[in-house]
């Protein structure tokens, strides 16, 4: 889970101090770089720099030196120091953290190589790796570099932002790209050294997630935007605090976490047959899917022919997947998503209610940063007494690990 509160004033509780490698990349937010590396070592932590080719363009290396309060590793020095294998001895860390990852550093940790300093240690990292990018919005949400992106995150790496706000000097404007603030850096880092509870260890978990298609003839079908983000980081969320995990998919543009089943389907009856054969041994079931509501009555075997004038399609309902879950839940947790534009609380408790599920996550499609394919969500809890709990904005892996905390609850008051 990534916190973004304020960096902890008193030093970490430790042994010894926490060495982190912070890797600055080539980006103008290398000049925040500084700001970071001093929080941490406020906190208590020992912190070891490499400075990219690219960020030297941008920050000085006696700024970075200054701030670490040591030496600062270059590919010069990195060169310099051969045979002695100084990517290796850097890589020794508690954790690392890459401030305004670029394109380029991603592609090479995603792909393995190793031409530099940087890319070098970081195949070298055995801790926990947190990338904070900054790059144009194009950039962000160019295929490759989300592909790149997910990689990482299925080896367990974790990111923070990019976000919204002004960036660059060009007038680029105020879109998704901008790096996060020091203070949120540190706070992030400090957070992957502190061990993740296991408080589902041995609770068998099932998430449904991503949208579903129907298809009206073998390459038309009705679908919706979902990117499967939200039971992606519930899934990694559970497993990450000892759960065993089952993800039934529809289809998204994620690759599969380490450590987790996952099932990958496309239609709506195909995910129900997945999710009720899942939900038989399951103790907690989380509902993320956007599962359409209809289905085509009669699916064309050939595709059909564009025709002049008005289409008329007969289209029947699909399974309602949640009410059946909670028409045989006995003692499981059920946990359903809703999403509307008015009347939520009242339509969400009247949901939770109607399919027996302990609560319903209410989201809200039409706020600024929160529409679907986002890092960040903004949800409402809805109970079925309509008692709820408005969450702020959070990353998705955020919102997963409060979620996991009222099943926890949940479970708890059952006995």
């Amino acid at each position: 889970m990534m916190p973004t509160s304020e960096v902890p004033s008193a030093p970490l509780d430790r042994g010894q101090r926490p060495q982190i490698l912070v890797i600055v990349a080539g980006s103008m937010a290398a000049v925040k770089a500084p700001s970071a590396l001093r929080r941490l070592r406020e906190a208590g932590a020992e912190v070891r720099v490499i400075a990219t080719r690219a960020a030297l363009e941008f920050i000085t290396e006696l700024s970075l030196a200054t701030a670490a309060d040591g030496p600062v590793a270059t590919d010069e020095s990195w060169f310099a120091a051969r045979p002695t294998a100084q990517h290796l001895q850097l890589a020794k860390v508690d954790a690392a953290v890459v401030i305004g990852a670029s394109a380029e550093l991603l592609a090479n940790a995603a792909h393995g190589h190793a031409g530099d300093l940087a890319s070098a240690t970081l195949l070298s990292v055995e801790g926990p790796v947190l990338w904070v990018p900054a790059m144009n919005e194009r950039m962000w949400h160019h295929p490759a570099v989300q592909h790149n992106a997910a990689t990482l995150r299925s080896w367990g790496h974790h990111f923070l932002g990019p976000e919204v706000g002004a960036f660059g000097t060009q007038g680029e404007g105020k879109g998704l790209g901008r790096m996060s603030e020091p203070e949120d850096i540190a706070a992030a880092a400090l957070g992957l050294l502190r061990p993740v509870k296991q408080d589902l260890e041995g609770v068998r978990v099932l998430v449904s997630a991503g949208p579903t298609r129907e298809y009206l003839d073998p390459v038309r079908f009705i679908s919706n935007p979902s990117s499967g983000k939200m039971g992606f980081a519930v899934a990694e969320e559970a497993r990450d605090r000892g759960a065993e995990v089952t993800l039934v998919t529809g289809p998204v543009n994620l690759l599969s976490p380490r450590g987790i089943s996952v099932v990958r389907v496309e239609t709506a009856l195909e995910l129900r047959e997945a999710v009720v054969q899942a939900a038989q041994t399951a103790q907690v079931v989380v509902m993320t899917a956007a599962v359409a509501d209809y289905r085509a009555a009669n699916q064309a075997s050939e595709k059909q022919a564009k025709v002049a004038g008005d289409v008329t399609i007969h289209l029947t309902p699909n399974p309602d997947i949640l009410a059946e879950l909670g028409q045989h839940k006995g003692g499981r947790v059920l946990v359903g998503f809703a999403m509307e534009t008015h009347a939520g609380i009242e339509r969400a408790a009247a949901k939770a209610q109607r399919k027996n599920a302990d609560f319903i996550l209410l989201n809200y499609p039409t706020r600024e940063g929160t529409s679907f394919g986002g890092d960040d969500n903004q949800v409402t809890l809805v109970r079925p007494d309509a008692t709820y709990e408005d969450w702020p904005r959070l990353s998705k892996r955020e919102v997963a690990g409060k979620i996991l905390d009222e099943v926890l609850r949940i479970r708890a008051d059952r006995g």
